[in-house]
């Protein structure tokens, strides 16, 4: 039995629907078990649990062998570098006495020792706390999502526009679920002597005007780029919601993003799904 963190997630649900195809028995974790409907109706079984909560988290991982590791987004009008902290420590706390042989964990590009950079150190967190557990453990770490675009599916439909905080022309590596879903799966079935670090990417790199282009395509219509320059980016986070310790974490994390380098320490696996089939399956075109 594989054990599924986030399972109605974007990658969670990625990596079950992955694993049922190939006929290995799942088990989705979420704290609505309706949104697992759908993972139920193709033969999940479903487990309503808070990570936060050691001792039930515990006894779900119990009931498996194999467990992908997910640390849940805080609310962004939380501190939320502070919340997903106390996740990944639940989570860890929640692997003694598991009795499981394997576990893989999802991480970031960039992912770094340090404070007040969102994910990127928040996940390095995670990994060296896996490090230090008894358990192997896997590594992906995941290039942007493809995913984190989807709001824009709105305002590229009704105003032509994609916005943003990345620069128009920078670019950076990106990933569809559905990839990182196939490569949770494969490692996941894997010896569970065989683990590692693995940076996983999509099959090229992109730019925000790629994004609009896709966009446009897709919807028969110009759509083009609002980008927000960097001295204001926390503020814009704070104009979506955020709590002013979640919005300086993310404009850190955004500028580490866009001023970093992209040359993983491992040579990167390649998914299938680019950029262009992601938006067309997002705007429901065939």
């Amino acid at each position: 039995m594989h054990i599924i963190l986030g399972g109605t997630g974007h990658v969670g649900s990625a990596a079950a629907a992955a694993l049922l195809r190939q006929g290995e028995p799942v088990t989705v974790v979420t704290r609505d078990a309706a949104k697992a409907a759908p993972l139920a109706a193709q033969g999940a079984e479903v487990a309503v649990a808070d990570v936060l909560d050691v001792e039930a988290l515990r006894g779900v991982f119990r009931r498996g062998r194999r467990a992908f590791l997910l640390n849940p987004p805080a609310d962004p009008s939380t501190d939320t570098d502070a919340e997903e902290r106390r996740t990944v420590d639940a989570i860890i706390a929640a692997l003694d006495g598991s009795g499981l042989e394997k576990v893989v964990a999802e991480s970031a590009y960039g992912a770094h020792a340090g404070e007040r950079a969102g994910d990127l150190t928040v996940l390095h967190g995670l990994e060296e706390k896996l490090h230090r557990q008894a358990i192997p453990a896997s590594i992906i770490r995941a290039a942007y999502y493809m995913s984190n675009w989807d709001a824009s599916l709105e305002t590229a439909r009704r105003d032509g526009v994609v916005n943003t905080l990345l620069p128009v022309d920078f670019e950076l590596p990106m990933v569809a679920p559905r990839d990182l879903g196939e490569a949770a799966a494969r490692l996941l079935m894997e010896p569970a002597q065989k683990n590692g670090l693995h940076h996983v990417e999509g099959p090229s790199r992109y730019t925000a005007g790629d994004v609009a282009s896709a966009f446009g395509e897709a919807l028969g219509r110009q759509v083009h780029v609002v980008s927000t320059p960097r001295g204001h980016w926390v503020e814009a986070f704070e104009e979506m919601g955020f709590s002013p310790a979640a919005a300086q974490s993310y404009a850190r994390m955004t500028e580490v993003t866009v001023d970093t380098t992209y040359d993983p320490s491992t040579r990167p696996e390649r998914g299938k799904v680019t950029l262009e089939r992601y938006v067309a399956d997002l705007a429901g075109v065939g």
